[in-house]
């Protein structure tokens, strides 16, 4: 390492974190809104209700280890990027969200 640039362990850990906490949040508001439409789509709603809250689930639970193993990878200089979690994240936000144009669109339509 070059000594002109201390290395700053502390911070891209909480700055992840943070990042994955707001993800987590936001999973959380759109299932709770996605209550909302139960009188419109029934049990469509509760497919995305429960996809949102198991997403934001899955991100609470790895959240820990995710910090350690980033912590740890700053550390020791070998930090990695968690591609998995991202590319699941992504496939879940994208699967919901398409359910729910769907459901506004489509669905609707039929009733």
């Amino acid at each position: 390492m070059n000594s002109k640039h201390p290395v700053d362990t502390g911070l891209p850990p909480e700055r992840t974190s943070l990042a994955w906490g707001r993800t987590m949040l936001a999973l959380v508001i759109s299932g709770v809104l996605f209550v909302r439409w139960l009188p419109q789509h029934g049990w469509f709603a509760l497919i995305l209700t429960g996809a949102s809250l198991a997403a934001a689930l899955g991100i609470y639970l790895s959240q820990r280890l995710r910090y350690h193993r980033n912590l740890q990878g700053i550390r020791t200089g070998a930090l990695q990027a968690d591609v998995t979690a991202v590319l699941w994240t992504t496939v879940v936000v994208v699967a919901v969200g398409a359910a729910g144009i769907y459901a506004v669109l489509f669905q609707s339509l039929h009733e």
